[in-house]
């Protein structure tokens, strides 16, 4: 049994592992995305079947960046941009497993990271999803599932935002460099074929 509050990670053949310590309603918040770019990624990387729920929606937890704690597999991660948007999206090359969502650079300080990667005791911590984005982009009935705005969303962030920044934590997040806030890893981004064989915008 884990530490109160720990979020556990691994990827699908467990290379990547690790936690997000403090992961609660009050000190992160849990959604559920169905955005066009995040149906696009788990398809081009084979893995829709682990990651998307049957309205194309991938659950996730947006916490503070200093929160995420890798114990094993650093060395794998590699990232994608799908599109010229600053989303940087981080997947496991060991095993095409998608991971978590960043800002281009730590200058923007947040980490999302993929539920669907996470132990079942930690994610029921979190109880219910604070709402749904990009619901229009879902397929099938989406009627019941509750809408979130992203001005909502980013209104809930920007105290989290404001915390890290004046406490220098955007400087431990170990998806970036603590100097230069640049990508332990180099991103590449899909080329529009690669996007429109995904499905992308």
């Amino acid at each position: 049994m884990g530490a109160p509050n720990t979020l556990k990670f691994q990827c699908k053949c467990g290379t990547v592992t690790g936690t997000i310590e403090q992961a609660t309603p009050a000190e992160g918040d849990y959604v559920v995305c169905h955005c066009s770019d995040c149906q696009a990624v788990p398809r081009h990387l084979g893995a829709a079947e682990r990651i998307l729920d049957e309205h194309g929606g991938t659950a996730l937890y947006q916490s503070r960046c200093a929160r995420l704690k890798i114990a094993s597999g650093k060395d794998r991660l590699a990232g994608l941009h799908m599109t010229d948007k600053p989303t940087l999206r981080w997947y496991a090359t060991c095993c095409d497993t998608p991971m978590f969502n960043t800002y281009a650079t730590g200058k923007l300080p947040y980490v999302t990271t993929l539920l669907a990667n996470c132990d079942a005791e930690g994610r029921a911590a979190l109880g219910e999803p604070v709402g749904h984005l990009f619901l229009d982009d879902a397929p099938g009935d989406t009627s019941g599932l509750k809408p979130l705005s992203m001005n909502a969303l980013l209104r809930r962030f920007f105290k989290r935002l404001i915390k890290d920044l004046f406490s220098g934590d955007r400087r431990r997040n170990p998806l970036f460099d603590s100097k230069t806030l640049e990508p332990i890893a180099v991103p590449r981004r899909l080329t529009p074929a690669e996007r429109q064989a995904a499905g992308g915008t």
